[in-house]
């Protein structure tokens, strides 16, 4: 165990084997660190949070803050750490509202500079929050789900597995496993091709996502019906797991970028603007 001479580190914390804390850091009573935890300076783990094991903390990260709430109860829950994430500069993560509540991320994630995890929210494992990514209370981001820089994510959304959202997108409905998802619209725009592909899926299975993609997005039957459809036709695999996602959630689902056939008013990216008129100087 390596502990800086300018590090403050409660007695009544719990630090596991071979832990390194850097300058300046601040360890308070009740945290728990897993064996193999490295802190680099400035780093706070406030009282209520448990980090797994090989844990890396870049410096001035803040992990087990209080929630940002107008009525922050005095009794607060925890934050729950899986093994082996990363966590860079000034990330931010803020314990449950809730006494018996968790914030919780899971394994081998990547939480890029600033990025912010609020109160009762879930993060899954292998999941990547580019800078700047901000996820407000009670938002669940899947397993190998990536947010680009600067994503926001209102609060109780959620986003699906291997979902891609792309830089500055202003999510405020769930996105669904599997897609892409266009940082200027904030609409989907089809499958999360490349990152399947990256994640082992065969070119079956894709062909087979594919198609219940456009069974949800394309088919124009309504809600519970594609549901019943999406049940019956794709109830094995990976495209099962749609039907079982779509089921869910409190916000509705986000909508594709690209319009119905049929519709007689344009998207505004389908508009183009009116030609300048110059006037010749004289």
């Amino acid at each position: 165990m390596k502990i800086h001479p300018l590090a403050v580190v409660s007695p009544a914390a719990d630090l596991g084997r071979n832990v390194e804390i850097g300058p300046f850091c601040v360890i308070e009573a009740g945290a728990v660190l897993g064996d193999g935890c490295v802190l680099r300076s400035h780093v706070v783990i406030k009282a209520g949070t448990t980090l797994g094991k090989n844990n890396h903390v870049c410096e001035g990260a803040v992990l087990g803050g209080f929630p940002q709430h107008v009525k922050t109860p005095k009794q607060l829950g925890k934050v729950l750490i899986g093994d082996s994430n990363t966590f860079r500069e000034h990330v931010t993560v803020h314990r449950s509202l809730d006494r018996e509540g968790r914030t919780m991320v899971g394994d081998s994630n990547l939480l890029m500079v600033g990025s912010h995890v609020g109160h009762d929210s879930a993060v899954g494992s292998h999941c990547v929050l580019v800078n700047n990514v901000l996820l407000a209370g009670h938002v669940e981001v899947h397993d190998r789900a990536i947010l680009s820089g600067a994503v926001a994510i209102h609060q109780f959304c959620r986003i699906g597995q291997f979902a891609m959202v792309g830089g500055f997108a202003r999510v405020i409905k769930d996105i669904p496993p599997y897609v892409t998802v266009d940082g200027a619209s904030g609409l989907i725009v089809g499958l999360n091709v490349v990152g399947l592909r990256r994640n082992g899926f065969t070119s079956a299975a894709i062909t087979e996502l594919k198609q219940a993609y456009r069974l949800i997005y394309r088919s124009g039957l309504p809600w519970a019906e594609m549901l019943v459809r999406l049940r019956e036709e794709f109830s094995e695999g990976a495209p099962a797991l749609f039907s079982e996602f779509l089921a869910g959630g409190k916000r509705g689902v986000t909508a594709e970028r690209r319009g119905p056939a049929t519709a007689t008013i344009k998207l505004a990216s389908e508009i183009q603007p009116p030609k300048e008129l110059h006037r010749k100087a004289g």
